[in-house]
Parts: C-alpha cells; sequence; structure tokens
C-alpha cells in the first residue's frame, strides 16, 4: 500500500477537528468564525461519523469538522479516512484518551484499498501525524494490508506458490530462514492429512508445508509460534459446497495469510522473542485423487482420523501443524484460521471468536484488544462436547456428531487434541467485511492481529 501516514508536512495541510457531541459546543467556539457559521447551518452536532467539510472564503478545503460521538473509539478514524477527499490533513487537537498513533494507525487502516485489478486506484487523502511513531504505525498497517491483499486476491492469482513466495519475502527481508516441504515429499516428512488434503489439486498447486523460523532476539527467548490454515480455494471436495458457499472461498487462506502478517510484525518489531511461523497451504481440489467421506487419515501425532466431511479439511491440516509447532517447545502458540460458519452464525462477521484455557493467556489477550481496539470474543472449550468427535473407526473424526451442534466449540475441541502443551490459542476469523462501510470496503479484513502483536509485546517485555 501506499504510505498515507506522514511524518511532516511537505506543504499546506487543512486541519481536522475531531470531536465527542459533549465537546461540540466547546470547540466551535475556537474555529473562525465563518466556520462556525457554517457548522451551525450544517447542523453539526458531533455524532459519530458526522463530516463536514467548510469551505473557505475562495471555495476550497479549509476545515474539516469530524464528529465521534460519546468519543473513546479512535478506531473511528477509520472512517474519517474512507471519507475524506484526496488531500493532506493534520488532526488540530488530539482528543481526550487518543493518541496519535493511535489516530494515525486508524487512518491507515481506514485508507486500504485493493485496486490491483483497476487501472488507476485515484489518489487518496493523506495524514501528516506529528508526534506519531510513524514508522511503527507504517509496519502494522502494511501487514494489515498484506493479509488484506493476500485474502482479496483470487485463487488463480494466489495459490500455494504465490503463498510460498511472500513468505520467502518475510524471512528474506527480515534475516529469517524458511524451509518448504511440497507435494509428495510431505509424505516422507511425516505431514500425511496435509498431502491428503491437498493431493487431488493441479501439480501446479501442489500441497505444501511452510516454516519460518526467526532467531533476530537471539537464541536464549521464549519462543512464539503462529499457524496459519492456507486453504487457497475451498471447493468442499467431494462433499462438495454449493455455488454460494463456494463464492468467497478464495478467503479460506486467511489464517495464512494473517499469521504471515503478524509474524512479520514481529520481526519487523524486533520483539525479543524467537518466532516459528507455521503455514500448510493446499487447494481442495475435487479430481480421482481426492480423499473421500469414510477415509481414515494418518496425522503426523499418530492419531488415525476418520474424514466424515471432505468440506471440514481445515482442522486437518491444522493437526499436522499443530503437532509440528509442539516439537518446537513453544513458550507459546497461536492459531488463525478462517474455520466454522458456525463462528459467525454465534458472533456475526465483525467479532472472531477465540479459544484457550489458560487464564492468564486469556486475560491479557482481552486487554491487549480492548487497548488496540481490535475485538475478539472468548468462547468456551466445552469439555461434555468433545465425545461429540468420536469416531467407531478412528481414533478421532474431523465432523461432530449433529447432537453437539456448536460447531465452532467442537472444531477448536478437536484442534485442542493436536495442540502443544503450554499456553495455546486458537482463533476462528472471518477475515472479511460482507459490506461496504466508511473506511471498511467489502472485502479482506485484517481481525485480531493488532491485538495479537501488541499481546505478545507486551507478555514477553
Amino acid at each position: 500500500m501506499s504510505d498515507v501516514i506522514l511524518d511532516a508536512a511537505d506543504g499546506s495541510t487543512i486541519p481536522v477537528q475531531a470531536m465527542t457531541e459533549a465537546e461540540t459546543g466547546p470547540a466551535l467556539e475556537s474555529i473562525p468564525a465563518g466556520a462556525k457559521a457554517f457548522a451551525a447551518i450544517s447542523d453539526f452536532k458531533g455524532k459519530a461519523g458526522q463530516l463536514l467539510l467548510v469551505p473557505g472564503a475562495d471555495g476550497a478545503l479549509a476545515h474539516v469538522l469530524f464528529g465521534l460521538g460519546a468519543g473513546g473509539d479512535p478506531m473511528a478514524f477509520r472512517t474519517l479516512a474512507g471519507k475524506l477527499p484526496a488531500g493532506t490533513y493534520r488532526i488540530a487537537r488530539v482528543p481526550n484518551g487518543m493518541s496519535i498513533d493511535q489516530i494515525a494507525l486508524a487512518f491507515a487502516l481506514g485508507s486500504y484499498r485493493f485496486d490491483r485489478y483497476k487501472a488507476h486506484g485515484g489518489e487518496r487523502a493523506r495524514l501528516v501525524a506529528e508526534g506519531a511513531d510513524a514508522g511503527e504505525v507504517r509496519q502494522v498497517a502494511h501487514a494489515c494490508a498484506l493479509a488484506r491483499d493476500m485474502v482479496n486476491t483470487p485463487a488463480n492469482d494466489m495459490g500455494p506458490l504465490q503463498i510460498e513466495t511472500i513468505a520467502r519475502e518475510i524471512a528474506e527481508l527480515h534475516g529469517a530462514t524458511i524451509a518448504v516441504v511440497a507435494g509428495d515429499a510431505l509424505l516422507e516428512a511425516n505431514y500425511p492429512a496435509v498431502h491428503a488434503v491437498g493431493r487431488a489439486a493441479d501439480p501446479a498447486r501442489s500441497p505444501r508445508m511452510i516454516e519460518i523460523a526467526w532467531e533476530g532476539a537471539g537464541k536464549d527467548r521464549p519462543l512464539v509460534c503462529l499457524v496459519g490454515k492456507g486453504v487457497v480455494f475451498d471447493t468442499g471436495g467431494l462433499d462438495i459446497k454449493p455455488s454460494a458457499g463456494m463464492r468467497q472461498m478464495k478467503k479460506d487462506m486467511g489464517g495464512a495469510a494473517h499469521a504471515l502478517a503478524l509474524g512479520r510484525m514481529i520481526m519487523a518489531a524486533k520483539l525479543p522473542v524467537r518466532l516459528a511461523v507455521l503455514t500448510p497451504v493446499v487447494e481442495n481440489a475435487i479430481s480421482g485423487d481426492a480423499m473421500r467421506p469414510g477415509d481414515v487419515l494418518a496425522s503426523r501425532k499418530g492419531l488415525s482420523i476418520e474424514v466424515g466431511n471432505t468440506d471440514a479439511e481445515g482442522r486437518l491440516i491444522l493437526a499436522d501443524a499443530l503437532t509440528r509447532a509442539g516439537e518446537l517447545e513453544p513458550a507459546l502458540t497461536i492459531d488463525l484460521a478462517t474455520l466454522t460458519g458456525a463462528a459467525r452464525v454465534a458472533l456475526g462477521p465483525q467479532l472472531p471468536p477465540y479459544y484457550t484455557d489458560d487464564e492468564e493467556l486469556a486475560g491479557q489477550i482481552e486487554a491487549a484488544a480492548r487497548a488496540a481496539s481490535d475485538p475478539v470474543w472468548r468462547m468456551p472449550l466445552w469439555k461434555p462436547y468433545a465425545e461429540a468427535l468420536d469416531s467407531d473407526v478412528a481414533e478421532i473424526k474431523n465432523d461432530p456428531d449433529p447432537w453437539a451442534q456448536a460447531g465452532s466449540v467442537t472444531a477448536a475441541l478437536f484442534l485442542q487434541r493436536f495442540a502443544p502443551a503450554g499456553p495455546w490459542a486458537h482463533f476462528d476469523i472471518f477475515a472479511w467485511n460482507p459490506r461496504s462501510r466508511p473506511g471498511h470496503p467489502a472485502g479482506a479484513e485484517a481481525q485480531a492481529i493488532r491485538g495479537l502483536y501488541r499481546m505478545i509485546r507486551d507478555r514477553f517485555a
């Protein structure tokens, strides 16, 4: 993405007066009389998202008034970025309880557009963020934009090889090492579930296991392991999805995109940890070699898995990846996956659920998510539902018995069987805005990773 956050002005700037409803009266007293009169006739009240473009004597834009409603949420400035015409702006006054860093990051996130396939994306509003840690803001914003670009890109241009290429670029940029196992070599390397899910794809889109290792903070530092589901397209396999259900399945690699983006944030900031990023990448295609309902798969952990539904493939590849994570003996494991429609039924598109049995970790996730204005919601690993995963012919099955109903919970319980010992959390993200709002265009969305970045930074400080 192009930089919309400037360290300093390279010319004149347009002041933005941001105010809550309670502050509107006093704030309007401090602006020029003409602007105050224009606000009065325009009925500007400081309501949430209310925007007033105030012209000067020459008719050009001279001031911007922006309403924060009750206030308190710096992510409101995403909306501002989505509404402003092209130009260079500055915040005339940082609202109480907010920082210029928070405002600048929100503005950068709200400026995102996916215009890869358009001849010209057009000019964007830019914000002068004097006093902000612009480098940090840009690193986080660029990482979020990377995740969104990857998810937005259609599967014909975002296959396993393209994800591998992006992972290699990230590793090279930050001095990390990368190992890739692809195709039938997955069987020799003991990733049988990853191979089984991806083997039906065209050989040019063969499955692979990508592992980035970074020791930038020193070999004695604790290891953080990030695991991301990378299904570049999900037909559902032989349990084929209907066309409506398949339409957005280019986004089923959103977990891998988020893991790579979060890893990039951690490495760019040189946080005092070691890092492993594991992304199993497959296409869940249909061919004569596709896995079948009723097949029993081997797994890296040694547990046999009955395939009750070929459309529950994400948890199969994550099983092998989480087992690999455990072999590295991490101090913390986070997995991210666009895993279940049940999570959307429970919490909708804007609030991703997460699961952990570690109370300390849950508290840290909650605190960091609030501080970063990056909402998540803890869901229970409800143990009585685990028996819904019992199989008559194998040690576990990938589709729970219907009586359990809670599909996101049972998916998390499945993953828990393979998760490393110690602190672990699973995030069932959507990674998508189903409708456009100012600052939140329809399409890919980065979820949970800003809060997770802050949590990891604070946990290992």
